[in-house]
């Protein structure tokens, strides 16, 4: 009966994807009005299960799921156990201005992670995630009468793409049981493209075409920390930290501006800058994180995470300010989040929904930026449960946060979204000893 709800659950997920993927228009991998400001909207890191935890993980060492967010934790396993990770995220968000309303759904991968031993208690994982998106499109028509009276309708456009990826290799270490130390290599690379154009309906007046070309990339290191003591037979307190290094951004800026009358293009300016001399950054991180779980059962966890952007170089960047009324700044981003899971019965073999674990969040974020003086913040719940499939801990996680960013108040754009993500633990044991022949 347990294998026939097995089957039935993975054929459900996979039907549930490809409708997912059917329905994706593919063009952005994030949709936000506030992306068109320095890097994008930066990503929520964390494989579904981090995620359905509120997106805590600095203090959790859990040997069924690989957890990137701390290097220290990719030792927490079994012996000779190959693990890997994919995921798959859908959004749908509502946006509201004012009297405006309207809505977006996105569909991406968000990770693909893998991970096994490397001698006794040490271990080494390498993946790749996305680290922030560029995804926005909107318009507005002239509305001065003066204006209008002199040059006909005016209308002003602008839309962005683009996405930032990180891959990743780490490893970590485990001492006396107790304490492991973990450490990573980052990579950055990815493409941006920010447009603006303002069109004339009267043809005798030339519309206006210009925009941004980025491509960056950049090194950077994270290091993490993670030490375990006992509080009882199957109770104990993880104590966890990280800490991921600033770094310049590298690449290049294509900046333009063309001139469009009938079929003449006229270019205004074009020119071609190098990052790496403009002193641009990416921000360091610090995070702490406590948690207490008693054994396999249940775990509970609570995460603060800051990272310093007032370097970052954004503010008067072509291609990364934003040009118009408002008027972003960088500034110091923070976060608070807590977890909590529970598994009925692992070991129930007549009810299989006492095997699955069930897990709720909430978090808090500050962005890294302020609109018009305004701090940025987002809040929500998030649930989820990891299905069992098969043998050893290979399952499927889902889950969905529920959220809010900003408000309408300062005329700022409202998000109320829902966002729904699967995750697939594959697990396997590697490398044993044939005992028979």
């Amino acid at each position: 009966m347990i294998r026939k709800i097995e089957k039935f659950i993975v054929l459900a997920v996979f039907l549930v994807v490809s409708i997912c993927v059917s329905a994706q228009d593919g063009t952005y991998g994030a949709y936000s009005p506030y992306s068109i400001y320095g890097i994008g909207d930066i990503s929520k890191e964390g494989t579904a299960y981090n995620k359905s935890m509120g997106g805590t993980g600095i203090a959790t060492r859990n040997r069924r799921f690989i957890n990137y967010l701390n290097p220290a934790a990719v030792t927490a396993r079994d012996t000779l156990s190959f693990m890997a990770d994919f995921g798959l995220v859908q959004n749908n968000t509502v946006y509201a201005q004012g009297d405006i309303r309207s809505g977006h759904n996105t569909f991406n991968i968000y990770d693909f992670v893998l991970s096994f031993p490397i001698y006794k208690s040490s271990a080494f994982m390498v993946g790749i995630t996305p680290y922030s998106d560029v995804g926005y499109d909107f318009s507005s028509k002239e509305t001065d009468p003066g204006i209008i009276g002199n040059t006909g309708n005016i209308t002003y456009d602008s839309y962005g793409t683009g996405s930032i990826y990180q891959a990743f290799i780490g490893a970590g270490v485990t001492f006396w049981k107790r304490l492991s130390l973990g450490a990573e290599a980052i990579y950055y690379f990815g493409n941006l493209d920010k447009v603006t154009n303002m069109d004339y309906s009267d043809d005798s007046y030339r519309s206006l075409n210009s925009g941004s070309e980025l491509t960056i990339r950049g090194v950077t290191g994270k290091f993490g920390l993670q030490y375990e003591q006992k509080l009882g037979r199957d109770v104990s307190m993880i104590i966890g930290t990280t800490y991921k290094m600033g770094t310049n951004m590298k690449g290049f800026a294509t900046n333009y501006r063309y001139a469009t009358q009938s079929s003449v293009t006229d270019s205004l300016r074009h020119t071609v800058d190098t990052l790496g001399a403009k002193g641009m950054r990416f921000g360091n991180e610090i995070g702490v994180g406590i948690s207490v779980k008693g054994g396999e059962k249940w775990s509970a966890e609570f995460n603060y995470l800051r990272s310093d952007w007032t370097r970052s170089g954004f503010d008067n960047a072509q291609g990364f300010a934003v040009v118009g009324d408002s008027r972003f700044s960088s500034t110091v981003s923070q976060s608070f989040r807590a977890g909590f899971e529970i598994v009925p019965n692992r070991n129930d073999i007549r009810y299989y929904l006492k095997r699955c674990s069930y897990r709720c969040g909430v978090y808090y974020d500050q962005a890294y930026y302020k609109l018009d003086g305004n701090n940025v913040n987002s809040m929500g719940i998030t649930l989820g449960m990891t299905l069992p499939v098969y043998q050893w801990y290979n399952g499927i996680s889902i889950g969905v946060d529920l959220g809010q960013r900003a408000s309408t108040r300062n005329n700022m754009i409202r998000e109320r979204y829902a966002t729904f993500v699967i995750g697939f633990n594959i697990h396997d044991i590697w490398f044993r000893k044939i005992q028979y022949n």
